[in-house]
């Protein structure tokens, strides 16, 4: 054999070995990510609510989706109840357009509690029925099908922030809160950081909706973490951040194909606030939205859903 073949043969082997390595790398990730979606999944029985499409959804073929990710109170100084869910948000994701929307719902919002045959506080929803009466009732609410929903606990926020090394937001607002001080400017936040950086209200001029703004900056902080190159080498501990404190009815077939083929959906975010009004009943706030502002909503998530 001559020194030119077998110099072919080496590289043959060096290329193999590498090619072995990458095949049982990747399937270790397949079988570790299953096994962590497996744990999250939940499934819920739904209301009939009146909403509903043309057609069924159906991501095969890459049809625009909505999904409710909520907060939950639970998880963090002791919390162990049902809770209520005190950070709301609709993404609608389409692939159409390349583009993913996220509204903020004031958490004191008022509407009817589907299911519950009363008008509350929306976030109250999952305190009454869990991720189904949320669902349902923000489905009649902003006259959307909602098709899925996550939850995620406050602990796993923390958890969240730690496994992907930290996240970079440029606060407005400085103040303190959980021993923790917030400066104006850009500021680097740790999983504790984070939580006492979004939970922080009655010291904010704008209330609730700041607190809502510093939760979609953590939420962006987190997304941008994600995507990156870097976050491959802190799968686990993601995975483990997300297996322990979130729920959600997406299943891991509906995950993959979400990651796969709705990629470039989420290339594009772009968020928004839905905008109340406080008022007192009965010694108890809430926040009431004006038709002409419920529309405006309604019509955005429409057209981002092409159900118009």
């Amino acid at each position: 054999m001559s020194k030119i073949q077998k110099f072919f043969i080496g590289v043959l082997g060096v290329l193999l070995v590498l090619v072995i390595g990458v095949t049982a790398f990747a399937t270790k990730i397949y079988f570790d990510v299953k096994g962590s979606v497996d744990k999250t999944y939940e499934t819920v029985e739904r209301q009939e609510t009146g909403v509903s499409r043309k057609e069924e959804v159906n991501l095969n073929n890459k049809d625009s989706f909505s999904i409710l990710l909520m907060g939950v109170d639970t998880g963090d100084l002791g919390r162990t109840d049902t809770g209520r869910s005190d950070a709301i948000m609709v993404a609608t994701v389409s692939p159409e357009d390349n583009k993913t929307q996220i509204v903020s719902i004031p958490r004191d919002t008022y509407m009817e509690i589907v299911g519950y045959g009363t008008f509350d506080k929306v976030n109250h929803a999952y305190a009454f029925g869990g991720p189904a009466m949320s669902m349902d009732s923000l489905e009649k609410y902003l006259d959307i099908p909602i098709d899925h929903y996550a939850a995620i606990n406050l602990k796993g926020i923390q958890d969240l922030v730690n496994a992907v090394g930290g996240v970079t937001v440029n606060n407005d607002l400085a103040f303190t809160n959980g021993g923790h001080s917030f400066g104006i400017g850009q500021i680097e936040l740790n999983g504790e950081e984070a939580l006492a950086f979004v939970r922080m209200r009655y010291d904010d001029p704008r209330g609730d909706y700041g607190r809502q703004e510093r939760q979609r900056l953590v939420i962006q902080g987190i997304m941008q973490k994600l995507i990156s190159i870097n976050s491959m080498t802190k799968y686990q501990s993601i995975l483990d951040a997300l297996s322990d404190n979130m729920k959600t009815d997406m299943d891991f077939s509906t995950m993959q194909t979400i990651a796969l083929d709705y990629r470039d959906a989420f290339s594009t975010i772009q968020m928004d606030q839905l905008q109340g009004e406080g008022f007192m009943q009965d010694g108890v706030s809430y926040q009431r939205v004006s038709d002409e502002e419920l529309a405006r909503v309604q019509t955005e998530l429409k057209d981002q859903m092409n159900l118009q």
